[in-house]
């Protein structure tokens, strides 16, 4: 069982998304809620630079004892009465979740925001053997009414328009007044927190991801803004944590560190309205608090990654800056790209996760302007990384043939620099001729898909090359 994968098709569905008018009009959104409110909290951290260089170092040091801070983090959690399931791949770990869920009779499952279940199917997988599952987050649950996955990481409705959610409201929940009031955000909110209210109560076993896992402690960490996480793993019989292995961090000061720059690169805020963590069931003396406490820690391709030039991808905590940031990502959104992982980071992990031949253009969805690097809290050298997965490309012959002989062509002269350098001054010449004067290109052969939506500027002077030489005689004579 596995999502469907459209990521070969990514630029069939970039010409889709760009002609979808609700679409576009809900990426423009990126920049008032998410861009600016990042900016400012930035700005009002003086820290927030060293925090950014101190959380990298956190990831990294832990990356490079991951065996040793995993074993930790498991001999705590058995400590405080948990267990702890390793997973090897996504049927395994649908198969623990799926047993857990049997054994304790469940029928309902509530769920906390967790793109790893997406990434493993885990929703088709209880619905196909009999449970139900609910997601609880405002923005999983919209989703899951229309049958999509999220097309961003912590926003995963940030496609829709307040109309589309509101016809889907009316559309689901037929047992309400029909003439009821859904202008605004707020009532649609009322509404949604009153049908799954009942959910929560029903729901034998609440599923959550985890932003962290402490190995000082054996604690799982999650953040949201609705508190829904909280409702999901403290009501239910059981509370299964499905997480990646790269999650653990060795200790709650370094947790503590990392939740400073997540909230504020994710939305801009100090940080989330509830952040909780849970070790164990609930203990005699806990008012409330699960029976059961499970662990599921998934690898699925990730420790394929260590040693490897994809190893920083890892330290990756799900923020989302780099799809808010990124130009291809505002115009296209999430779902052009294919699979559960979107944007810069999705380009990346995507085609490690599953395949660089199931992946397709995503590594060349990129304009490498650098923008998903400069904001990343992690510091992941996200265009180095999408440049290791072209040259892979180009290495295993997927890229088209237009292109491939481009490069070759390209290869051929920058090799041989008596010939490179007039054929460059022979290209510079012929571009400012097709120009007719005008410092711009409307249209050049061959670069159709760069110039139908953007002229290209025409080469204002000579060469680089050209240009450096007589720059160096002139200081020569200067010198003299």
């Amino acid at each position: 069982m596995a999502v469907r994968i459209t990521s070969p098709a990514f630029k069939a569905n970039a010409r889709q998304a760009l002609a979808d008018a609700p679409l576009q009009t809900s990426m423009r959104n990126l920049e008032v809620n998410f861009i600016g409110r990042r900016r400012a909290a930035a700005e009002r951290l003086p820290e927030f630079e060293a925090l950014r260089d101190a959380a990298r170092d956190i990831k990294d040091h832990t990356l490079a004892h991951l065996d040793l801070y995993l074993t930790a983090f498991e001999d705590k959690v058995v400590q405080a009465g948990g267990h702890v399931h390793w997973a090897a791949t996504a049927e395994d770990a649908r198969t623990i979740v799926l047993d857990i869920c049997k054994r304790l009779g469940a029928r309902t499952v509530t769920k906390g925001k967790s793109m790893i279940s997406e990434e493993i199917a885990l929703n088709e997988h209880l619905e196909q053997n009999g449970v139900t599952p609910v997601e609880t987050d405002l923005g999983e649950y919209i989703i899951q009414l229309r049958g999509e996955m999220p097309s961003h990481i912590i926003a995963p409705a940030v496609h829709l328009t307040r109309e589309q959610v509101e016809g889907d409201f009316r559309r689901a929940h037929t047992h309400l007044p029909k003439d009821r009031n859904l202008d605004e955000a707020a009532t649609m909110l009322a509404e949604a927190r009153g049908v799954l209210r009942g959910r929560f109560l029903a729901a034998d076993v609440g599923i959550t991801g985890a932003n962290f896992l402490i190995a000082e402690t054996g604690t799982s960490v999650i953040v949201t803004n609705e508190g829904n996480g909280d409702l999901t793993q403290t009501l239910p019989k059981a509370h299964i944590v499905l997480a990646s292995i790269e999650k653990v961090v060795p200790t709650l000061e370094d947790a503590t560190t990392l939740l400073r720059v997540l909230a504020r690169s994710a939305t801009g805020q100090e940080q989330a309205v509830y952040t909780t963590f849970s070790t164990g069931p609930r203990r005699a003396a806990d008012p409330d608090g699960p029976g059961e406490y499970h662990v599921v820690l998934l690898d699925n391709g990730r420790s394929r990654m260590l040693g490897t030039p994809f190893q920083p991808m890892l330290r990756c905590i799900r923020c989302g800056a780099c799809f808010n940031h990124c130009p291809v990502y505002q115009r296209v959104g999430g779902h052009a790209y294919g699979w559960v992982y979107g944007g810069p980071m999705g380009a990346v992990l995507t085609p490690t996760l599953i395949g660089i031949h199931q992946a397709g253009h995503l590594p060349n969805a990129s304009t490498f302007c650098g923008r998903c690097e400069d904001v990343c809290p992690m510091r992941i050298p996200l265009p180095k990384m999408m440049r290791h997965w072209r040259e892979r490309q180009f290495e295993k012959s997927q890229m088209p043939l237009a292109e491939r002989y481009a490069l070759d062509a390209w290869a051929y002269f920058a090799r041989r620099g008596w010939l490179y350098r007039p054929a460059s001054r022979l290209g510079v010449a012929a571009l400012r001729l097709l120009a007719f004067g005008r410092g711009r290109l409307r249209w050049l052969p061959f670069a159709g898909g760069w110039t139908s939506q953007r002229d290209l500027p025409a080469p204002a002077g000579t060469t680089f090359q050209a240009a450096w030489k007589q720059h160096v005689k002139a200081r020569r004579r200067a010198a003299r």
